[in-house]
């Protein structure tokens, strides 16, 4: 298996160990990648390549770590992601990681709020990973449309369904029923991430936007600050605090989705 190192950031040539089906049309693809098993933390990603695959590299929030193997989820949006979810086991990935700034639990806090909607689900069994080893109370709030899109994976003291027909759990969005607490994490669409942030300014979000290179270089993933300028969601991000993003000028859905 070829291997490579560079300030934390590894090359793993990983074969593909296990997939599994989590929702409708959304699937959990397992790796043996054991240096970004051992270095990655909640909210980091890595960006994936494959023999005739895209040019650029794709990349996933890391799902969860299982020994030496990371997981991704994914769905078929796009030619990239229809491909790689018909390889086989013991396929070979070129996967770099951990890559960018994920959530942080250095607080004080007691408790934890987790609010995922759709493929939003990608970092949040990392981050209720890492908030319990912070020795927080994790509540995870989860939204879909309906019910089949709700993955059924939830990892937390307390899980709160939310569904826009109100065919599972409470009728309305994630945030809408998430309880208050003082660490709020979230990840999912744009639009769901500005209504996090006027409810919770200080909640940590993981930006949804393109990416090139992942690793700062083609500034192909500019996500706009309050403040003016730009920050790479690559390398800054993809985690932010929610008020710092300008929501206004990011696009409330991207023309394919991405899972960091």
């Amino acid at each position: 298996m070829g291997r490579g190192a560079l300030s934390g950031m590894f090359l793993i040539d990983a074969p593909l160990t296990a997939r599994r089906e989590v929702a409708r049309g959304m699937f959990v693809i397992s790796m043996h990648a054991p240096e970004i098993a051992t270095a990655v933390r909640a909210g980091q990603f890595v960006n994936l390549g494959w023999s005739g695959g895209p040019l650029l590299r794709r990349p996933f929030s890391v799902y969860r770590v299982e020994g030496e193997h990371i997981e991704i989820v994914l769905k078929a949006v796009g030619a990239g992601t229809a491909e790689l979810l018909t390889m086989q086991r013991g396929e070979r990935l070129s996967c770099v990681g951990p890559l960018g700034h994920g959530y942080d639990f250095a607080s004080r806090a007691r408790s934890a709020v987790l609010i995922s909607g759709g493929l939003g689900v990608a970092p949040m069994p990392l981050a209720a990973r890492d908030a319990r080893a912070a020795g927080l109370r994790v509540v995870w709030v989860h939204g879909a449309r309906r019910a089949e899109e709700l993955c059924h994976e939830a990892d937390g003291d307390e899980v709160i369904w939310a569904t826009d027909d109100g065919s599972l759990g409470t009728r309305g969005t994630a945030v809408s029923v998430a309880p208050d607490a003082e660490v709020v994490l979230a990840c999912g669409p744009n639009r769901m991430l500005g209504a996090v942030a006027e409810r919770w300014p200080d909640a940590q979000v993981a930006v949804e936007t393109y990416m090139g290179c992942g690793t700062g270089v083609c500034l192909g993933c500019a996500v706009p600050l309050r403040r003016g300028g730009y920050d790479r969601a690559c390398k800054e991000g993809p985690v932010y605090r929610a008020a710092d993003v300008d929501w206004t000028a990011l696009p409330s859905h991207l023309s394919y989705a991405v899972t960091v």
